[in-house]
């Protein structure tokens, strides 16, 4: 189209830009952006807006209901999709913690990532998903993220809800964005608390200098809310539990970072090296609750912290 102008691809990245005419005036931005970029689902446009990867004259919008007005540059980067670049079916083994006719719900080993992404991993949920399901998975995300209704980063460990068709997805996604599915995570972070518990109501933005890292962005970032509270107390380090409201990018990692306790191991985040031995962020999403979209019926998930956590939280409570 002759109002786009589209930047060398780069790692699978394009950098996007798109000029309104005078056609588009008043136009939602979601539908905006869809419009011009066919190959994106509008599901994955919403996202992009409401993650904070879309400016508009150079100032971050993330309202996808923004109207646009003539004359405006929209900018934006997407991942470039090539068909050799969709994911394929790979034999990896899932840990699957139940399944039924509707969902599956797996735990995830630290180290694995969930879906592919610019560095087009082949050892990721979904090439296993794909594997093992074929087309018997939701495709409300994408073709390149069948199933996938939440994630959570690579070195964290734990819980995720997979849904095998659209109808089931929509209804698991419409509870995250009510906040009523439980969400809890256990972590090990530096430092003491004053308190036994408290909560984290910060909005979450892009880091302006550090396009792989989120921060705490109170003008242009998303609502996110974290609640914690303290399990055991090692001096230096505490285990605590965080309960999520909200489920923004590295919600838990930004908002603990920002109130001086990092998870230790988190090497983005928190210091770069740490004398624990330990080599990934210390974080596990160990409960994982929901309303049945098929039954009804709310149904709850737990997982045993993974073999490192538990060395690590032996070797802190050994320094008592």
């Amino acid at each position: 189209m002759e109002n786009i102008e589209n930047a060398s691809v780069v790692n699978n990245l394009r950098d996007i830009k798109i000029i309104v005419v005078d056609s588009d005036i008043g136009t939602r931005l979601d539908k905006f952006i869809a419009s011009h970029i066919p190959n994106i689902s509008r599901s994955n446009i919403q996202k992009i807006i409401e993650n904070g990867e879309v400016s508009i004259d150079g100032i971050i919008v993330n309202n996808k209901k923004y109207k646009v007005a003539s004359g405006q540059q929209i900018e934006l980067c997407v991942v470039d999709k090539q068909d050799d670049a969709l994911p394929k079916p790979n034999n990896i083994r899932l840990n699957i913690v139940y399944e039924d006719e509707g969902i599956v719900v797996i735990n995830k080993p630290f180290g694995m990532v969930v879906h592919p992404g610019a560095a087009k991993e082949e050892d990721t949920v979904v090439n296993a998903l794909l594997y093992k399901y074929d087309q018997q998975l939701s495709d409300l995300n994408g073709v390149d993220r069948p199933g996938i209704v939440h994630r959570i980063d690579k070195d964290t460990s734990g819980l995720l809800v997979i849904a095998k068709n659209n109808e089931v997805h929509e209804n698991l996604a419409k509870q995250l964005e009510n906040h009523s599915m439980t969400r809890e995570y256990y972590a090990v972070v530096y430092n003491n608390f004053l308190d036994n518990k408290g909560t984290i109501d910060l909005s979450i933005g892009r880091n302006q200098k550090n396009r792989l890292k989120k921060a705490v962005d109170l003008e242009n970032g998303r609502h996110a809310v974290t609640h914690w509270e303290v399990l055991e107390r090692f001096g230096k380090y505490t285990l605590i539990k965080c309960k999520l409201e909200t489920g923004r990018t590295h919600q838990i990692r930004v908002h603990l970072t920002h109130i001086n306790h990092p998870l230790v191991g988190d090497g983005l985040y928190g210091p770069s090296k740490n004398n624990l031995g330990v080599k990934r962020q210390m974080l596990h999403a160990k409960t994982l609750g929901f309303i049945h979209p098929i039954t009804n019926e709310y149904i709850e998930f737990n997982s045993e912290l993974p073999p490192d956590m538990q060395l690590l939280l032996e070797k802190l409570r050994g320094k008592k």
